[in-house]
């Protein structure tokens, strides 16, 4: 382990590496660096001290030197024991910016990285499934009155913080970054969903074609993977709480079931739920043997392991991010990841292009709570549509697509409700 006054990484002369990486996700994230190049002149940010709590990625990378070209300090940590990207935390360090962060944490190291982060007294929070959020209203309380504002990335962090406040235990305002239309039907939909298959296909190198394919939950995380997994040429398998979602899968050409009936079929499992013990004792009992799970919610609850422990007489790392579980009746189940993000443990995340939408959100809104947090009430906000609308054209633009606009006439036609046959 690498030590210095202002970051902790795993092994500094990784930088160089690193390096490389960051370039790589600068050239295919064009909103975001557009951003920084006008944040660079305007520093919208200045004055800021910006804690964030976001996978360590090449992606973030590009975000964190956008923050900081808007005239903000940093310190950050990662969001999940398994996600960081060594290379990229060291070639941050050696940056000069402020990062705990390493592949293979502990527990303990995790939330000791992120109380790092807290000790230079932010102004504003940043956020991957609200874990920073909730330590600055509990354990590190003394560091929430000089909190403006923060912002939430993830599904799960959302539903957290949507919990704070209705309970009235929010301290400061919170913009629900993961709900803005140009991220969670794009990052969630399409990164989710070729990200979960990367790791999937990195930890094992299975066929994915032929398989029976179950995935547990279609919110836009599920119905991401479960496309792509289609694609591929498997069986998929939708398993739900939900009518809703479940008709709506039902419609999109899968098969839904109750997991009770899909364990006995299924070859390959992901849960993207954010709910715990959706795989527990009786689905192990009835898998086949050589079944493969995974997880592609934020939290590694939803696989029960714990149930799968005591079920097992042996376990063994038969590759990388892949345990080998021995059950006591001689069937194999695969564990990947350990139960946690299985796109981020065994794979790279998210691609950049779809990573550019969602932390040119996350920039958009760390300034307007620079300007407008002390006037904001303590409760989750939603990005403006104008905020999306205008992302989503810039985006289409990079990409080289025009779009039609009205006409006049169009526009006056639109709103004349006298108009008929």
């Amino acid at each position: 382990m690498d030590k210095g006054e202002s970051y902790t990484v795993a092994n500094l002369e990784l930088a160089d590496q690193g390096a490389l990486r960051v370039d790589w996700a600068r050239s295919r994230m064009p909103v975001l660096c557009a951003l920084k190049d006008q944040a660079a002149k305007d520093k919208p940010l200045a004055g800021m001290r910006v804690a964030g709590c976001l996978h360590v990625t090449k992606e973030t990378a590009v975000l964190i030197e956008t923050i900081a070209a808007a005239g903000a300090e940093i310190s950050w940590s990662g969001c999940n024991p398994l996600s960081t990207q060594d290379d990229v935390a060291a070639w941050l360090a050696s940056e000069g910016y402020s990062v705990h962060a390493w592949h293979g944490q502990s527990v303990e190291d995790f939330y000791w990285c992120i109380d790092r982060t807290l000790e230079f007294k932010p102004t504003l929070t940043l956020d991957d499934g609200a874990d920073l959020i909730v330590r600055v209203h509990g354990e590190k309380s003394e560091f929430a009155d000089g909190v403006i504002g923060g912002t939430e990335e993830t599904t799960t962090g959302v539903h957290r913080l949507r919990a704070m406040s209705d309970a009235g235990d929010l301290l400061y305002p919170v913009i629900a970054v993961n709900d803005a239309i140009t991220k969670w039907d794009f990052d969630n939909v399409y990164g989710t969903g070729q990200s979960t298959l990367d790791g999937i296909i990195r930890a094992t190198s299975v066929l994915i074609a032929g398989k029976t394919f179950v995935v547990a939950g279609y919110g836009h995380c599920g119905r991401g993977l479960a496309m792509r997994a289609r694609g591929m040429g498997a069986n998929v398998i939708i398993t739900e709480i939900n009518p809703l979602p479940a008709l709506r899968a039902v419609m999109d050409g899968f098969r839904v079931m109750k997991m009770d009936d899909a364990a006995p079929l299924g070859d390959i499992f992901c849960t993207a739920t954010g709910m715990k013990d959706v795989l527990v004792n009786r689905h192990f009992d009835t898998m086949k043997s050589g079944a493969i799970i995974s997880n592609t919610g934020h939290y590694d609850c939803e696989i029960n392991l714990e149930h799968l422990k005591s079920k097992s007489k042996s376990v063994r790392t038969i590759r990388p991010e892949n345990q080998e579980y021995t059950l006591k009746d001689g069937r194999t189940i695969h564990l990947l990841a350990e139960g946690r993000l299985v796109n981020l443990a065994a794979a790279e995340g998210h691609p950049s292009e779809v990573m550019d939408m969602s932390f040119a959100n996350q920039f958009l809104s760390l300034c307007r709570l620079a300007s407008e947090g002390k006037d904001l009430e303590s409760k989750v906000y939603d990005i403006t549509l104008d905020q999306d609308m205008d992302l989503a054209s810039t985006k289409l633009a990079t990409l080289g697509f025009s779009i039609d606009k009205l006409t006049p006439e169009q526009v006056s036609y639109s709103t004349d409700y006298t108009a008929g046959t």
